[in-house]
């Protein structure tokens, strides 16, 4: 083509309708065309032009063009791309295509420009479009331009949390190739770095665009319970179910539904059962993604164990399901990363900066854990300490609080609960009286509702402390009161909270100053995990630059303190062989059960695949004998039966795992039952409850004998009986009562545990769990904590008995009692405490409001919820409503299953 030809071209002119391809196999223009019809029709992503899709990125995201593309895309609050033909974002790739061919035309042509080179070129830009189309309409996990999800997502993060833009970090690890091809990974940040944020969003892509259901595992039921409160709003919105699996909780198996998916988020011990159930009924390839939270829990003791069992089972059984784990803490990431066959990403960002200090004298050192002399001076205290200041606060810890409180927010984590309430009550004797003026109304409206939650008492300490904005947190609280001193202090009516190391590891309450009471857990010295966890609370997000934490330290433990902060966190190690071998013993009668392993062979190659196989060197023995010596054991208790090669549970052994009954306690538990068949006491609870009182309590159970002789007393001559029978006699308890020694043949765990059962029963019997700690010399945590644990530990035994046929007359009393004792409250309020999050005052305060039933709740406004029912923020009010209307979506769902499954002609129907 000449210049005057060239010239004479219209710009306008489509020169390309019927071009034919260069690569002379159809007309390209045709199947790019093609491609955009039939990616159009996929997905929300594939609307949008292919370079601008995260998850199908014309231009690759390791290329530097890629890059380019991709940090322009990175979700930073900024208002999405206007849609429409206008766009030329949204212009199909033809279109992008012909206006590229169009200015090449009409450009004059480079004397160094050959035609064969721009037929190469055009030929190499073509195919990588053609080829990158083709790979988006393959790709099931992308939905749209917010990291292959939907934009709704983005505009829920928003309206609902505040999100408008991702940290660097977690736009980092959305996009590691590892994440975008399905693979495990493993990733630790310090606390509060907002890991959850990525692993929710993980879940997401599995839930909407993969159509599987994904499982959370959590360490601890308060943490279940609130990440279900968090994640129900999400789930109205996008259609899909939350189920909690935490206590008496969660259906097993859970309800098999029909184009719906379910998150369910689950203890480590119901993750368990769970994984269990879906094995036996053939579902759990339908597990997309499991995310652990608290990943170094693996190293937990007998918790990490069942953690470990559980992601072994995954990994060997679903090779497909994703699993995703995280930790703030983790010292062996190369052994974890082997066994769960995992990638690795690793970052130091926190959204706030962390300065660390240790306390020697009256002198502040700042920690620099990379120098040889890790302290260094950098003030001293204002101190105007009277003398009895002095004695009373030798560590000086009210000139440390005072400097941010009642302005800031401060966590003081002490060694014991005692020494908790002890300093709480010092540091308020010596405050100012104006703290009492600071959210004075607040205060008396949050003591207003501790004493309603206690029925009329009230902590004598926490009547004394919190008009002065102070509190104490620990264990002996119940359930109530830890909610609402823990609501009060994230709105700032607390500001200061004594507290155990237990609050690092459960519900995110930062603070702008941290301090560490001493190096020591109880009498144990504090281990660098733990006090990361403590120091990491240190900073709140949005509304501190920095964050403090200040470790108090005598000058004896200056090298213990030196070791702690300066070394690197403790491994995490296999549990499996731990208390006498019960947990690997327990992971062998299961896979026998679920028949996963029928021979020898295959407990073996199953073994192969646990931590315990990763780090066998530190184990006493060879793992094959070790599995040989825990079969014969089995065999010896009756839960495994061999004939020739092959392995069989007996029906015994089947109803222990089913139950997930440990191990050492299933003999005697299957004992105490066919013993009570002989003569089961029904006119009172007490038989029923001894026989589900869980029997690693009894170990922790200091009974005051006095008080046990007298409760045993009071009892009738049936109820003595029982207790006879089942080895504690009433002369047992006059003898330990009297001081007297007993014979060494008594059986001791049976007479704590039916201490255990008498304080379960006043329970049921009054609803008081003041009266019954005062009655029973036990701490009212303790009592409530005791309740759930049985409530647990009786649905456990109601699966126990569905697997033995002659223990048929349990199931259905079980069946009851598991719901008296999940909640142990007055019946009316039992429907609105089956919401997430929802604990007796709250009810009450619901109740008398007028919502009396789930259907109240899942209906409610939540700005007259929060206008009727006091010291309820607008947040905790849309999580309730939410929630109650993922539980009632959830029952309905089970039902509408179980019509479908009713009405469906039988598949064996005779012809």
């Amino acid at each position: 083509m000449d210049d005057n030809q060239q010239l004479e071209c219209s710009y306008s002119e489509d020169l390309f309708g019927d071009y034919d391809s260069l690569l002379e196999d159809e007309s390209l223009l045709a199947k790019l065309d093609q491609a955009d019809k039939m990616a159009a029709c996929g997905a929300d992503a594939l609307s949008e032009p292919v370079a601008d899709a995260p998850a199908a990125d014309t231009a690759r995201e390791d290329s530097p063009r890629g890059c380019q593309e991709a940090k322009r895309r990175k979700v930073n609050g900024s208002p999405a791309p206007p849609g429409g033909a206008q766009d030329p974002r949204r212009r199909s790739v033809s279109e992008r295509l012909k206006t590229t061919l169009r200015s090449n035309a009409a450009a004059p042509a480079g004397p160094a420009r050959s035609l064969a080179m721009k037929e190469a070129a055009l030929s190499r830009e073509v195919g990588g479009a053609v080829r990158d189309v083709e790979e988006a309409r393959a790709r099931p996990d992308d939905l749209g331009p917010f990291f292959g999800l939907p934009a709704k997502v983005k505009e829920l993060l928003f309206t609902q949390r505040g999100i408008q833009s991702l940290y660097a970090w977690q736009e980092t690890c959305l996009g590691l190739d590892c994440v975008r091809s399905r693979r495990n990974l493993i990733y630790t940040l310090p606390t509060s770095g907002g890991k959850t944020l990525v692993a929710e969003l993980l879940m997401l892509r599995q839930l909407l665009c993969a159509n599987n259901n994904c499982i959370f595992v959590l360490p601890y039921v308060a943490l279940v319970q609130e990440k279900v409160r968090a994640l129900s709003p999400l789930g109205l919105e996008l259609d899909f179910l939350v189920e909690e699996y935490a206590g008496s909780k969660g259906r097993l198996p859970p309800v098999s539904r029909r184009g719906q998916r379910s998150l369910y988020v689950a203890t480590i011990e119901k993750a368990h059962a769970l994984v269990n159930a879906l094995v036996e009924a053939d579902r759990l390839r339908r597990v997309g993604l499991v995310v652990v939270d608290e990943l170094h829990m693996l190293g937990a003791g007998s918790r990490g164990a069942l953690l470990e069992i559980t992601l072994a089972k995954v990994l060997h059984l679903s090779p497909d399901t994703q699993i995703i784990g995280m930790s703030a803490t983790l010292g062996n990431i190369g052994e974890l990363q082997t066994f769960l066959k995992a990638e690795n990403y690793h970052d130091d960002f926190r959204p706030v900066r962390l300065k660390e200090y240790v306390k020697l004298g009256d002198g502040i050192y700042e920690v620099d854990a990379k120098e040889d002399e890790p302290f260094r001076l950098c003030r001293r205290l204002q101190l105007k300490y009277s003398s009895a200041m002095q004695r009373a606060d030798p560590d000086h810890v009210i000139a440390l609080v005072t400097e941010v409180i009642p302005k800031h927010s401060c966590l003081l984590f002490c060694p014991t609960k005692n020494n908790c309430e002890n300093v709480a009550l010092m540091i308020c004797k010596y405050l100012r009286r104006d703290f009492l003026q600071h959210r004075q109304a607040d205060k008396e409206a949050l003591l207003r509702q501790l004493k309603e939650c206690g029925g009329g008492r009230m902590c004598p300490i926490l009547r004394k402390t919190l008009p002065l904005g102070v509190a104490y947190h620990h264990g002996g609280l119940t359930a109530d009161e830890r909610q609402l001193l823990e609501d009060a202090y994230a709105a700032g009516v607390l500001c200061l909270i004594a507290c155990t190391s237990t609050l690092a590891a459960g519900v995110n309450l930062p603070a702008r100053r941290v301090i560490v009471r001493a190096p020591l857990v109880a009498r144990e010295c504090l281990k660098t995990s733990q006090y990361k966890q403590m120091a990491g609370r240190a900073g709140r997000a949005g509304l501190d630059s920095e964050g403090e934490s200040i470790l108090i330290l005598q000058e004896a433990q200056r090298h213990q303190a030196t070791a702690l902060l300066c070394a690197p966190v403790e491994n995490c190690y296999s549990c499996l062989l731990d208390d006498q071998r019960k947990s690997l013993l327990g992971l062998i009668l299961s896979l026998v059960g679920l028949k996963v392993a029928s021979r020898m062979e295959d407990l073996e190659e199953f073994v192969r695949g646990t931590l315990l196989f990763v780090q066998r060197q530190r184990a006493d023995a060879h793992l094959d004998d070790v599995l040989r010596e825990c079969l014969h054991l089995l065999k010896v208790k009756g839960l495994v039966q061999v004939q020739g090669h092959s392995l069989q549970v007996t029906q015994l052994g089947r109803a222990t795992f089913k139950g997930c009954v440990d191990v050492s306690h299933s003999e005697i538990l299957y004992r105490n039952l066919q013993q009570g068949l002989d003569g089961l006491l029904l006119n009172t609870f007490l038989h029923l409850l001894y026989l589900v009182t869980p029997y690693d309590l009894a170990d922790a159970c200091k009974p005051d004998w006095m008080t046990f002789y007298t409760q045993m007393s009071s009892l009738s001559s049936p109820e003595l009986k029982m207790c006879a029978a089942a080895g504690v006699p009433e002369g047992l308890l006059a003898r330990k009562a009297a001081g007297q020694s007993v014979s060494k043949s008594a059986d001791m765990c049976a007479a704590k545990r039916m201490y255990l059962s008498l304080v379960l029963m006043s329970l049921l019997r009054d609803g008081d769990v003041w009266g019954v700690a005062q009655k029973f010399q036990l701490s009212r945590g303790f009592v409530q904590s005791l309740l759930a644990s049985a409530a647990a530990f009786c649905c456990c035994v109601l699966h126990f008995t569905q697997e033995v046929d002659a223990l048929w007359p349990y199931r259905s009393l079980l069946e009851a009692l598991t719901r008296r004792l999940s909640y142990c409250v007055k019946a009316e309020l039992v429907p609105l405490m089956e919401v997430a999050g929802v604990m007796e005052a709250r009810a009450k305060q619901l109740h008398a409001a007028g919502y009396t039933t789930l259907t109240h709740l899942a209906n409610a406004d939540a700005a007259l919820l929060v206008r009727t029912v006091e010291r309820l923020s607008r947040k905790q009010a849309n999580q309730i409503v939410a929630s109650a209307k993922m539980l009632l979506n959830e029952k309905a769902a089970a039902l509408q299953q179980e019509v479908d499954h009713l009405l469906a002609p039988p598949t064996d129907l005779p012809e």
